[in-house]
């Protein structure tokens, strides 16, 4: 809005200027321009004039607009000395590149510098006077060949006059530089094309403050802009960077009222008082700053950690006692500070002219001369100062004042007003310096001093290089500098931005004297993530703990992740650690019980061998076909030492060994338990009369090739389940989520049946038989035991298959392992146990004729 008003405003004064200089030759050869502001300037002639607009004073107050009287120029107060100096500073710049003969040769620069009195109005005539030539006449019917009253203007230093000067400037590509413009929107060189600066624009602070943000880890800011396009395309720029990248969110975002409105500037100091954000960004001139702050001091409004914009943060306005308490420790982004030989020398050269007091003189210098001796220029110009005191006799010392004019120390605004001279001296140079016929301009010309133009300029500006005496080469990209200092922010071309922050030097203004906390919701720890809070700022938050199986391993994690396959969280959520393994272990006291059993078991077999091989000629031994008990107790021994293969972590070899040494040592123990019945049955039917050629038909070798047989098809079976489908080992994660149970998968359920169901086959059959044969006559029936020994075998099995399939990971290898143990114990009790305790400690029954006691042979 403003760039539209203050562009019709131009052309109006436009119009103004023409018009006044076309219809008045009838009456005069000369003309008055319509005087709408009494311009205060200093002047320099030269061979080329170079223009200056410069703040020099704070405030500016309107006088009555009712237009009943003819409308008063807007009254200027407030003097800004560090603004002054900057003027000067450029006039310095010029008298530096006069002096030198390498530049500018045979060329004398000179300048004319306005103050805009802190307005568009002003600062849009003073341009329009730049441009135009000097503001009091205008000669007509003149040739009009020379060079343009000012090449080249350095200025604006405020974002919103240089966005409405430069619209209309770049119309006529007439080139403006400024030294302290950080609008973004200026970079755009299709609406400002004859637009630079040396200074970077808000972008660039904008992206420097959030890195601080970062730096500290403050989430939750407040932010003040001024009601201007300064601040309002910088609060822009900073929600637009904050949101997607920056992690922050703005708690508040409050406009300063243009004009001074102390119920508006108190309901944004209440806003910060109650706000939970601690550190407050502000965007805003220093005049608006005042305003604020003294409603700070008013409310006592503490503990607040400032960022401030290059505008304010290094103002020795706010360097006072009375408001360190608030500000002390305030953090900002200083514009590059510069060293310039000889200046103060030059500034302490600066007298008043006591006798010319008019836009040409140096008026500019006359209130800078009143404003520190405190004393009166005569006559006193009108409408700057107040009458009364003493009259300035020019001899005054500079030396002997306290004043931040002659502190050269911290030149950072003035350090680009210089570069901004030397940029436009050296693009000069070089378009001086352009042979004719290799000429950048339509048919290969040249500018020449006798007629340059203003949009010529523009062309070697843009493509200007040099390097400063500070050793900062300047050159101009998009309008920024490639290389520039902002505070501790370092950008080049090769690294990007780099923020370095000493923090031993930072002032907490805290009683902690730490960086305070600024985050809407408090950082969410390792071990949970984020939930946004609906209808609120994403950063308010809540902290959720992560899944079972999922962790978070950082600060403030939006997701949890899930851990690798063989991995689970651990109790805090915050890494994965790797799952818990299950298996029947040798080292758990299930897994040592089991061992023990096994290994006992096979322990009794051995001691039991070892009885009746020492027995082996005893009635007892012989009479129960000690051949085949031999080989039943070796069976059972296998039986024992086979479920020592389901204990341990499974591997390959073990589940392919386990199952298939199971169910060949029960089928070799099961058939020989069934031809001890069929020749308990043989020896029967032999005893009465005509049954001789049992026993012949089921001899020894008979005996053997059906033990033989009978174990054959089981190895068979195992050798088919084996090679079609074998058992593997698995990792199996069905059971628990937190734990890996180790097992071994029987490939083939069709195999391990069928295993099974043979063993079953002939446990059942030699039951039947043993229970047919229990009556038989005998003073020491083995058919009984036989029958009680398969009863006990067939119990245990039968219960194993719901067991088996009920019971988890390695309580199955338990369960079965348990099975295995069971019915070899009760085979070898049942069969073993009443003939070893006759041998050991019935002798005297361990005797022929007491075998033969009931029965005509044993």
């Amino acid at each position: 809005m403003w760039t539209f008003l203050a562009t019709n405003f131009l052309l109006f004064l436009l119009y103004s200027y023409f018009s006044s200089a076309v219809s008045s030759p009838i009456y005069s050869t000369s003309c008055q321009l319509q005087r709408q502001f009494h311009l205060n300037g200093m002047h320099k002639d030269g061979d080329l004039v170079l223009g200056g607009l410069f703040r020099i004073h704070f405030f500016s107050i309107y006088p009555d607009l009712s237009f009943t009287s003819e409308p008063q120029q807007p009254i200027c107060h407030g003097f800004d000395v560090s603004a002054f100096r900057q003027a000067l500073t450029m006039a310095f710049a010029i008298d530096e590149i006069n002096r030198d003969s390498n530049l500018l040769p045979n060329v004398t620069l000179g300048y004319t510098l306005y103050d805009n009195c802190i307005q568009v109005g002003v600062a849009f005539h003073a341009a329009l006077s730049l441009i135009n030539g000097q503001e009091e006449k205008v000669l007509l019917h003149e040739n009009c060949i020379g060079t343009p009253p000012v090449l080249g203007i350095v200025g604006e230093s405020s974002s919103t006059r240089s966005i409405a000067i430069s619209s209309v400037l770049g119309l006529y590509r007439v080139p403006m530089v400024s030294y302290f413009a950080t609008c973004s929107c200026l970079s755009d060189r299709q609406k400002f094309p004859s637009f630079f600066r040396t200074i970077p624009s808000d972008a660039f602070q904008v992206r420097a403050m959030i890195q601080i943000l970062k730096h500290f880890g403050w989430t939750w800011t407040g932010l003040l802009i001024g009601d201007d396009d300064y601040g309002l395309y910088a609060a822009r720029s900073f929600q637009s960077d904050l949101g997607p990248s920056g992690g922050g969110c703005l708690a508040y975002t409050e406009t300063l009222p243009r004009e001074n409105n102390p119920s508006e500037i108190k309901r944004i100091v209440d806003v910060m008082k109650k706000s939970t954000a601690r550190v407050v960004i502000v965007f805003a001139q220093e005049r608006k700053m005042i305003d604020l702050l003294e409603e700070v001091v008013r409310q006592n409004v503490t503990g607040l950690q400032w960022i401030a914009s290059e505008v304010w943060i290094s103002a020795i306005v706010f360097q006072t006692p009375r408001l360190m308490p608030y500000l002390g420790g305030t953090l900002g982004i200083a514009i590059r500070r510069g060293e310039i030989p000889g200046l103060k020398d030059f500034l302490l050269q600066i007298r008043p002219d006591l006798h010319h007091n008019n836009s040409y003189g140096n008026n500019m210098v006359n209130q800078f001369w009143e404003h520190t001796f405190q004393c009166r220029i005569s006559p006193p110009p009108a409408g700057w100062v107040e009458a009364g005191g003493a009259l300035c006799t020019g001899q005054e010392d500079l030396g002997n004042v306290a004043t931040e004019f002659l502190d050269v120390s911290d030149l950072r605004p003035d350090y680009n007003v210089y570069k901004a001279v030397y940029a436009l001296a050296y693009a000069l140079d070089d378009m001086l310096q352009c042979e004719p016929g290799r000429g950048p301009f339509s048919g290969h010309s040249c500018g020449n001093l006798q007629r340059l133009e203003q949009w010529q300029l523009v062309y070697y500006l843009d493509k200007v290089n040099f390097t400063t005496s500070f050793g900062d080469q300047v050159s101009f990209d998009e309008n920024e500098l490639k290389v520039q200092t902002v505070g501790e922010v370092k950008k080049s071309a090769f690294k990007g931005e780099e923020l370095t922050l000493d923090e031993d030097r930072i002032f907490w203004n805290f009683e902690s004297k730490k960086p305070p906390q600024s985050v809407c919701s408090e950082s969410c720890p390792p071990g949970t993530r984020m939930a946004s809070k609906k209808g609120q700022p994403e950063c308010c938050f809540d902290c959720v703990p992560c899944s079972e199986g999922m962790i978070s391993n950082k600060t403030d994690s939006t997701e949890c992740t899930s851990c690798p396959e063989d991995f689970w969280s651990s109790p805090q959520r915050d890494h994965c650690v790797p799952k818990k393994t299950e298996f029947l272990s040798y080292h758990d006291p299930l897994g040592i019980f089991l061992t023990t059993t096994s290994l006992l078991g096979t322990f009794i077999c051995a001691v039991i061998l070892g009885i009746f091989i020492h027995h082996r000629r005893t009635p007892v031994v012989r009479a129960n076909n000690s051949e085949l008990s031999f080989q039943l107790l070796l069976s059972l021994k296998l039986c024992f030492l086979c479920s020592l293969l389901f204990i341990g972590r499974p591997r390959l070899w073990t589940c392919q060994l386990r199952h298939a040494a199971f169910g060949i040592s029960f089928v070799l123990c099961v058939s020989c338990i069934l031809v001890k019945t069929m020749v308990v049955l043989a020896v029967f039917k032999a005893s009465k009369p005509g049954g001789e050629a049992s026993l012949k038909w089921f001899g020894v070798l008979q005996q053997r090739g059906t033990v033989l047989i009978l174990t054959s098809v089981q190895a068979v079976i195992c050798t088919v389940w084996l090679v079609s489908s074998s058992p593997t080992p698995h990792k199996n994660t069905q059971y628990h989520n937190d734990k890996i149970v180790y097992e071994c998968v029987v490939g083939s359920t069709v195999g391990f049946a069928i295993l099974l169901g043979y063993i079953g086959l002939l446990a059942i059959l030699s039951f039947l038989l043993a229970f047919l044969a229990r009556n038989l006559p005998d003073s020491f029936n083995e058919a009984k035991l036989i029958t009680f020994s398969m009863l006990i075998f067939c119990a245990v099995w039968v219960a194993f298959v719901p067991a088996y399939i009920s019971s988890p990971g390695k309580y199955a290898d338990a369960v079965e392992v348990f099975a295995i143990l069971a019915s070899s114990f009760g085979l070898l009790v049942a069969l073993f146990g009443p003939k070893c305790y006759i041998i050991l400690l019935r002798p005297e029954r361990n005797t022929k004729k007491a075998i033969m006691g009931r029965v005509t042979e044993s």
